[in-house]
């Protein structure tokens, strides 16, 4: 039976009138139409795409240490992990990351402008580091998301958050079974500022209490990683192609303390994962925590695959003001290590710091920093102007005018820096023949950058082939602070890597996640 529908149009011609326009009349009249705007609907759009978490652009500057840049590093990692992009240009990224320092006022003072600078371009601003977390409630930082010392591990959530627009702080003390732990896991993914350098935190914080660190109100106490976690991450970073190894923290030398352990028992322990042609150097260690440990510490440093190479900072040379930074040793003590290890580490490079016009240092106290810098010659001096730093007992002291400090301390100090190991001195090595390790480019560009034994800068010529290699040079020029060397003839690079090193801005880590994604699919 027919439909109602099938009643009144037998065909589809019957839809169209003679009163309708013809096609032809149709055509004609779309050319007086204006099209509706369509633009807001997709500024909304991408509007709306700019503020999902993950698709916008992040600029991190890092100031300060090495354990500050390692974990930069990590934070990079997760970052781009996650989909974010790292990008090298501030101008184009949407989001500034500041790793702040709080050792100095000037670094302090870079982090602030660069906040304000951040503001003013109208960047989302997220902030990690000593600064915030040991001073959260400055006014320059209202509002701000913070991201703690020891929180690096959530970094994703709170740049998600803060490209919402929200404001996180996540300032927590990670801790197990009311244990301090020394910080995130080592084995998340990072993205190393030299891919053939891996930079390990072995533990946070240190057991002093200098009376003019403001480090120790972020970092807190000592809590030192378990050997076996770090031994895996040495032993991940050389699958990865790294082919040298720094160990970094607040105070190397006082590395196990709280658990039960001690610094060369893991250096032994780290020793056995190095590939031959491989370095490992030590970081910062303070006189007290390595006087127990000097037999050892003798040995480990003589290693083919540790580099000669210590920073012990005296700070002074003033047994009075030692006592009031509360440095916890007399300058004996210190010249026993640099003594000890002089000995028994021939050609060993000792880096010492000085900090001068600490509150209440007199002329004499002064003089005896001077005379020991003469006497030693350290070959890496650096020489620090004392800054009152807020909260600490030192700020509080009586101070040493500012422009004794400025003009006469420093100026002297600085003119003392010529008492340091004498060019005549590096002179003496020319002609010596050398195997060095290159792994970086010189600032100008002209040179690859390798160190040998102790340490001492070498430049090389820049072929491509040498780049992460351990090279034979002889010695040919001496500068103030640099050897030049010349390949040996016939003598081949050696490779100490186990594996191609990851490429400039590659994620480390992603490897063993991949794997344990495709071991968890199979179960």
């Amino acid at each position: 039976m027919p439909s109602a529908c099938d009643s009144l149009i037998d065909d589809i011609e019957d839809m169209v009138s003679s009163s309708d326009p013809t096609p032809h009349e149709r055509q004609s009249a779309r050319k007086s139409i204006i099209p509706r705007s369509r633009r807001k609907k997709e500024y909304i759009l991408l509007f709306i795409f700019s503020l999902i978490p993950g698709t916008q652009k992040i600029w991190m500057k890092t100031w300060g240490c090495s354990h500050n840049n390692s974990d930069g590093e990590y934070m990079a990692g997760q970052l781009a992990a996650s989909g974010y992009k790292m990008t090298d240009d501030p101008t184009e990224a949407d989001v500034w990351l500041l790793n702040s320092c709080t050792v100095k006022n000037p670094a302090e003072d870079h982090f602030r402008n660069s906040i304000k600078k951040a503001t003013e371009q109208q960047k989302k601003v997220v902030v990690a580091g000593c600064v915030p977390q040991a001073q959260p409630r400055m006014e320059y930082l209202k509002g701000l998301s913070i991201i703690g010392v020891q929180q690096i591990d959530r970094v994703v959530e709170v740049v998600d958050e803060a490209v919402k627009g929200h404001s996180v702080r996540l300032l927590g003390q990670k801790k197990d079974g009311g244990r301090r732990l020394g910080g995130a896991r080592l084995d998340l993914p990072k993205i190393r500022k030299n891919p053939l350098i891996e930079i390990i935190s072995i533990n946070t914080g240190c057991l002093n209490a200098c009376t003019y660190c403001k480090t120790k109100h972020a970092r807190g106490d000592l809590a030192s990683y378990p050997i076996e976690e770090l031994v895996e991450r040495a032993r991940q970073s050389f699958q990865e192609g790294v082919c040298e190894i720094w160990l970094t923290s607040e105070d190397t030398g006082a590395y196990g303390r709280d658990i039960g352990t001690d610094l060369p028992k893991l250096l032994w322990r780290l020793v056995e994962e190095i590939p031959e042609g491989a370095m490992l150097r030590l970081g910062m260690t303070n006189p007290p925590y390595i006087l127990e440990h000097l037999e050892e510490m003798a040995k480990i440093l003589n290693h083919p695959r540790v580099y000669a190479f210590l920073h012990v900072p005296v700070q002074s040379a003033s047994d009075s003001v030692l006592m009031d930074m509360k440095r916890e040793y007399c300058i004996d003590d210190f010249k026993r290590v640099v003594d000890f290890l002089k000995q028994r580490v021939p050609g060993v490079t000792i880096a010492t710091d000085i900090i001068c016009g600490f509150p209440g240092e007199t002329d004499e106290d002064f003089q005896e920093t001077v005379d020991l810098v003469k006497c030693y010659r350290f070959p890496s001096l650096f020489i620090n102007q004392f800054y009152p730093r807020p909260g600490t007992p030192a700020a509080k002291m009586e101070q040493v005018a500012a422009h004794v400090v400025s003009v006469d301390k420093n100026t002297t100090c600085k003119k003392s820096r010529k008492h340091r190991h004498p060019v005549a001195a590096y002179t003496s090595i020319c002609g010596e023949r050398q195997h060095v390790l290159v792994t970086e480019e010189s600032f100008d560009g002209q040179y690859y950058v390798a160190h040998n034994k102790f340490y001492e800068q070498v430049l090389v010529p820049k072929r491509v082939e040498f780049k992460g290699k351990m090279i034979e040079v002889d010695i040919y020029e001496a500068g103030k602070h640099f050897l030049k060397g010349q390949p040996v003839e016939h003598s081949k690079p050696f490779t100490p890597s186990i594996a191609a090193p990851l490429q400039k801005g590659e994620v480390s880590g992603l490897m063993q996640l991949s794997l344990c994604i495709l071991f968890l699919a199979k179960l």
